[in-house]
C-alpha cells in the first residue's frame, strides 16, 4: 500500500465510564492531591467549563478494556478528581507553594462534556 492511499479517519470515543469520582472543595485541594499522587513531581490538571480535574484511565492493555475500546468506543476512567474553578489559570499555587500546571482544554468538545457532567455530580 502506497502512503498516499492511507485514509485518515476521526472516530471519537462514544462513551467514557467514570468508575470513581471525588469532589475537592477547592482548586488548592485538587492541586495538592495531584502533586502527592505524582510523588511530589509536577503533575498537570485539566480545565474546561469552570471545572479543574485530573483523571486516570484504565489501561487499554487489558483484554476487556481493549475490546470495549475497539468494539464499542468505550473507555474507562478508574478515578476522576475535580473541583470548581470558574476562571482558567495556567498554574495553581497552593499555600505550601506547590505549583501545579493547568491545561486549558476548553476547545475540546469531549473535555467540555466531561466538565459539564462533573458539575452536575457535585
Amino acid at each position: 500500500m502506497d502512503e498516499s492511499e492511507v485514509e485518515v479517519k476521526y472516530a471519537p470515543f462514544k462513551e467514557i465510564v467514570v468508575m470513581q469520582r471525588n469532589f475537592f472543595s477547592s482548586p488548592d485541594e485538587i492541586a495538592r492531591f495531584a502533586w502527592i499522587i505524582a510523588g511530589g513531581k509536577t503533575a498537570g490538571l485539566y480545565w474546561a467549563e469552570g471545572v479543574v480535574f485530573v483523571y486516570f484511565p484504565l489501561s487499554a492493555s487489558t483484554e476487556i478494556a481493549a475490546k470495549n475500546l475497539v468494539e464499542n468506543g468505550r473507555v474507562y476512567w478508574t478515578f476522576v478528581g475535580y473541583s470548581l474553578m470558574q476562571k482558567y489559570q495556567p498554574v495553581i499555587e497552593t499555600k505550601e507553594k506547590i505549583m501545579v500546571p493547568v491545561i486549558n482544554m476548553s476547545a475540546n468538545p469531549m473535555f467540555k462534556k466531561i466538565a459539564n457532567w462533573l458539575k452536575k455530580q457535585k
